[in-house]
């Protein structure tokens, strides 16, 4: 039989803050979860690997790990405590029961094969309670916290400390009996504070790991720290309080464990390229585990496209300057390319002499995989999954090989210059000018002159020659925004350069050819202005060759999503930051707002809550004051209709389509790109009702 070794140290507290290991009384035992992130050593034959283990849960049937191990149900092991100081270790054997594929851990469920009495064989603590008879769980449960190395202490719900073990005691400079009942934000002084780890596990109810920042010490000196929280339960699964595990993380060891909760991949190398250091998200982009890494040339872990002379961190250690954000493809796990960005360094000692290298590795695999998804609704800068704008991206390339004029109609915000622009990309006229001109914006007396230029002496101001904008276009695309504003006089000579392709700067009697293709764009009716006699007729029909009508957001919602996953990798990119979408509760608020601003009020909520959100999930209170949650008082006094869930939105959508596609469900599940199977259940799940005729259509 095949024995793997697993060795980890495993703990779980009560309520109470206090800790237990397995072992007290059937009548006494819980299981309450407490993320310690320690390292445990799994071993096959003489392959000895480090890994890291989380312990889950524990008790004296079994427990739950997470890990990169890989583990399979059925593997024989053995579970063992490490580096208690003052306590013995004793095995105990366990079998995988079952397992759980996450995006970078698996979690495992192990069953020990007999009854665990103790995890942990405290014989000091037997021996020096044994003489008093002391054996109660508090005793027992205050030894093991003043063991551990990593500073402990727990809050109840009003943030009140309840528990301070010794190494919180030596790494804050404060004493138990000074800080039990204050505040853990008078303790502290936290930078973090106001975005408090342990306030929101608490909030979440989940474990967090792995998060860096500076306390600020009793004598005011700041120490960077590593901390894991946890909320505390009660046996009826209620919130009772919370604990956090810190480090000093200001020491070597420390500084790998920082290495280690960075999202990047960091190695560094010798001057003989010999990796000396691989951090936990090397070996998860990499996937190959750091024992396995160091020692060997990079060029054998990595395979990079640009191994060779080519290499980053070699130019950098040779020029001695850092390089940055270059994207490579380097081998991964089951040996598939990951695209990646890396940036590297020169290591230099204390003497100057450059000693090695370092590289950070950024997986850009999620940014290639939503950009690829993206495109499918993508040309150009336009991005749509709304079937009446589709069908214009079908006809789109045949419209831009024509010369014929365009206008296109639409709401202000609607996207109607970047339709324009995506025209002129795919022409033959691509390689030359693409230029904009917003005739709304400009009063009547210099319309002409910007349109068409001006000869010197044409005006008193009028010094030297200027060309205009049909001059600036030539060869290229003339862009006319809201057409419907020009006056009467303007109207005639644009009228004239269209027939005739020629036009007269002002003060010149020579006419001057006109190469350019025009589109023209207007948010108002045409045909309106037309009877009310403020907009030629002819000049209407000789734009309106190829009419585009892009409709306004509210009547294709379900753009909504693909634009806002757009907008966000946009200011991602262009800001830094690294939010990560929108929450569910959210995104509700947006699909159910009108848009009267159409995308460009998408985008401008979205940039909004970039300078609110600081790091994960856009929520609704970063939303724009009026999409934020409002309170009982406030509801009352607004006849707002209350904003749809996501289930209300995706009901609504589904309507829609349906109502759009005349209830034929096959033209229904094409536009919104499901399966007959799943729009069958949709309807069912939300009682949408069809009409009485819909039974006799074709579906």
């Amino acid at each position: 039989m095949l024995i793997y070794k697993i060795s980890a140290k495993l703990a779980h507290f009560d309520p109470g803050g206090r800790s237990m290991l397995g072992g007290f009384p059937a009548n006494r035992r819980r299981t309450y979860r407490f993320p310690f992130h320690l390292p445990f050593t799994l071993s096959f034959g003489e392959n000895i690997k480090e890994y890291e283990a989380t312990s889950i849960d524990l008790n004296h049937l079994g427990t739950q790990i997470t890990t990169n191990a890989a583990l399979y149900p059925g593997m024989r092991l053995q579970l063992h405590p490490e580096n208690f100081s003052g306590l013995n270790e004793i095995a105990a054997q366990g079998e995988v029961k079952w397992m759980q594929a996450g995006p970078h851990l698996n979690r495992y469920g192990i069953s020990f094969l007999e009854e665990v009495k103790w995890l942990v064989a405290l014989d000091k603590a037997t021996l020096s309670l044994a003489n008093r008879n002391q054996y109660d769980e508090h005793t027992v449960s205050e030894f093991v916290l003043n063991s551990i190395n990593d500073g402990v202490f727990s809050v109840d719900r009003q943030w009140r400390i309840t528990s301070f073990n010794k190494a919180a005691e030596n790494l804050t400079g404060w004493a138990r009996h000074e800080v039990i009942g204050m505040s853990c934000r008078e303790v502290f002084r936290s930078s973090a504070c106001d975005n408090c780890v342990l306030a929101e596990s608490i909030k979440t109810g989940e474990p967090i790991v792995n998060r860096s920042l500076f306390i600020t010490t009793a004598k005011g000196k700041r120490i960077p720290v590593n901390i894991n929280t946890t909320p505390l339960k009660d046996s009826d699964g209620n919130v009772v309080g919370g604990v956090q595990v810190f480090r000093n993380v200001s020491t070597v060891q420390g500084r790998a464990l920082i290495l280690d909760s960075i999202a990047d991949g960091v190695f560094t190398v010798n001057r003989q390229w010999q990796i000396t250091s691989f951090n936990r998200a090397a070996e998860e982009i990499t996937g190959v585990p750091a024992s396995e890494a160091i020692g060997k040339p990079c060029s054998d872990i990595f395979q990079a496209s640009i191994c060779g002379e080519t290499c980053a961190i070699a130019h950098s250690m040779c020029t001695g300057k850092p390089e940055s954000n270059r994207s490579i493809t380097i081998r991964g796990p089951e040996g598939r390319r990951v695209p990646v960005s890396i940036c590297a360094a020169p290591l230099v000692d204390s003497e100057g002499n450059i000693v090695g290298g370092v590289e950070s590795i950024r997986d850009l695999s999620i940014i290639t995989s939503l950009r690829q998804r993206l495109s499918r609704y993508q040309v150009g800068d336009i991005i749509s999954k709304s079937p009446s704008v589709r069908r214009i991206f079908d006809i789109l390339p045949d419209i831009a090989r024509s010369e014929s004029n365009v206008l296109i109609l639409g709401e202000s915000g609607t996207g109607k210059e970047l339709m324009a622009k995506a025209i002129h990309q795919q022409s033959e006229r691509r390689n030359h000018p693409f230029i904009a001109v917003n005739c709304g914006a400009l009063p009547d007396t210099l319309l002409e002159s910007e349109l068409f230029g001006y000869k010197a002496g044409a005006f008193t101001d009028a010094k030297k020659d200027r060309p205009g904008r049909f001059a600036a276009a030539e060869k290229g695309t003339l862009f006319l925004d809201e057409i419907g504003d020009i006056n009467p006089a303007v109207q005639v000579k644009l009228l004239r350069v269209i027939q005739s392709r020629q036009y007269e700067p002002l003060g010149s009697s020579s006419p001057v050819a006109a190469d350019v293709r025009i589109v023209a764009a207007t948010n108002r009716d045409l045909l309106v202005l037309m009877q009310e006699g403020t907009f030629r007729d002819d000049l209407y029909y000789r734009l309106n060759v190829v009419k585009l009508h892009i409709p306004p957001l509210r009547e294709r919602r379900e753009d909504i999503p693909v634009l806002v996953e757009h907008i966000v990798e946009k200011f991602n990119r262009e800001r830094g930051k690294d939010i990560g979408g929108i929450s569910d509760a959210a995104m509700a608020l947006l699909m159910t707002h009108n848009f009267p601003g159409n995308v460009r009020e998408l985008q401008n909520i979205i940039e909004y809550a970039f300078i609110l959100c600081q790091g994960g999930m856009i929520q609704p209170e970063h939303l724009p004051e009026p999409f934020r949650p409002k309170t009982e008082g406030e509801s009352q006094k607004t006849s707002l209709a209350r904003p749809m869930s996501m289930e209300e939105a995706e009901c609504y959508i589904i309507q829609q389509a349906l109502q759009r596609n005349k209830w034929k469900k096959m033209a229904t599940c094409r536009e919104l790109q499901i399966s007959k199977d799943t729009l069958r259940r949709k309807i069912c799940q939300f009682n949408i009702q069809e009409p009485a005729e819909a039974m006799y259509l074709e579906h």
